[in-house]
């Protein structure tokens, strides 16, 4: 039986998903060669390509005005690509700051821009969203920048505002495909795809077509997203056989439903994780109920000594990466598409014991 793994990234993949790059690792249906090995330009490739790029369309329903640009780099890069490519003929940008990822992109924005920092939760120690009628917006920015799951605090923002014309630009890196999105109210998505749809090595940047002429002129040519849209993302040589992963596990999903189907499933896997730790006093959970991600769900023992012992006592089960970040601490469980129901239910189950244990 295998490990149930809580990385939050390079994360789980599904085992499916797994046993077929396996089969075919040494000859991609019959053509004798690997992924690995393939001309991006050839026929074989094109074909694994235009396949995921629809069936990433299809799942998510992405309206025919948005491009969608398979790039590399990481979300992390994003943080400086994005305002290279939406900075031109304005100043300021808006962030709004609910934890380390969003505290770091606007970080980053500011070798490119004036950032105003329209909302920050920092104060209260990240565990929710500011309400949006205290959000202090500018009145001629280029764009609001927002990271709509944060990975190491685990604060989800499940509601948006109107922001009329100002493009809404979300990382949305731990939670691509965990759920329904109406791309239509952004401008911009993008995320790595190491959480819920592949491997470390492939970002996806969802764009809208009008925003696609913004770019710095200091902007690389091998990032502007203009460039990597007319060339439907082969400007450069892009991650082949990340590519091919992805597209193996957005069948994957397609099988299961689709993201209104996943959703169900990932609703039910952090309510019984959720439920668990607000059942105890021994587990403590920081973050405010109406913002709980559903994909990262971070929780301290009341008794922090205990903590290398329930570790150990996790990874002896086959319950790995449950450490939380070092700049937080305590524990982390990302549950994130591939992570089975059984194995938030191992997880439940070890966490009663173990409070059983120390009693």
């Amino acid at each position: 039986m295998r490990a149930f793994n809580f990385s939050a990234g390079p994360a789980a993949l599904p085992l499916a998903v797994l046993e077929q790059a396996a089969s075919e690792m040494l000859d991609w249906r019959g053509c004798g060669m690997s992924v690995m090995e393939m001309s991006h330009r050839g026929r074989e490739f094109t074909e694994i390509h235009e396949t995921a790029l629809a069936d990433f369309r299809e799942l998510l329903q992405v309206p025919d005005n948005y491009r969608i640009l398979f790039m590399q780099g990481g979300g992390l890069s994003q943080n400086a690509i994005m305002p290279m490519n939406l900075m031109r003929g304005a100043k300021v940008a808006d962030y709004v700051v609910t934890g380390s990822w969003s505290q770091k992109s606007a970080r980053e924005a500011l070798k490119y821009a004036q950032v105003n920092i329209a909302a920050s939760s920092e104060a209260g120690g990240f565990t929710g969203v500011p309400p949006f009628s205290e959000w202090q917006l500018s009145d001629n920015a280029a764009y609001l920048h927002i990271c709509s799951n944060e990975t190491i605090n685990g604060v989800e923002m499940f509601d948006l505002p109107d922001l009329g014309h100002v493009p809404l630009v979300a990382d949305v890196s731990s939670h691509f495909l965990s759920r329904p999105m109406d791309v239509s109210r952004y401008g911009v998505l993008f995320g790595g795809a190491q959480k819920n749809i592949g491997i470390a090595g492939l970002t996806i940047v969802v764009v809208r077509d009008d925003l696609l002429d913004r770019a710095l002129p200091i902007c690389p040519t091998a990032f502007e997203w203009k460039t990597v849209a007319a060339n439907n993302s082969m400007y450069n040589t892009p991650p082949t056989y990340a590519i091919y992963l992805a597209g193996l596990v957005l069948k994957w999903l397609k099988q299961l439903g689709g993201l209104a189907a996943i959703e169900q499933i990932n609703i039910e896997k952090a309510r019984l994780l959720y439920a668990t730790i607000d059942a105890s006093d021994f587990y403590v959970g920081r973050v405010q109920a109406a913002f709980r991600s559903r994909m990262n769900v971070p929780f301290y023992l009341a008794d922090e000594s205990r903590n290398a012992d329930f570790l150990a006592g996790a990874q002896a089960r086959g319950l790995l990466q449950l450490r939380g970040h070092k700049s937080v601490g305590g524990m982390r469980a990302s549950i994130y598409n591939a992570v089975p129901i059984e194995g938030v239910k191992a997880l439940v189950d070890y966490m009663k014991e173990f409070e059983r244990s120390q009693a």
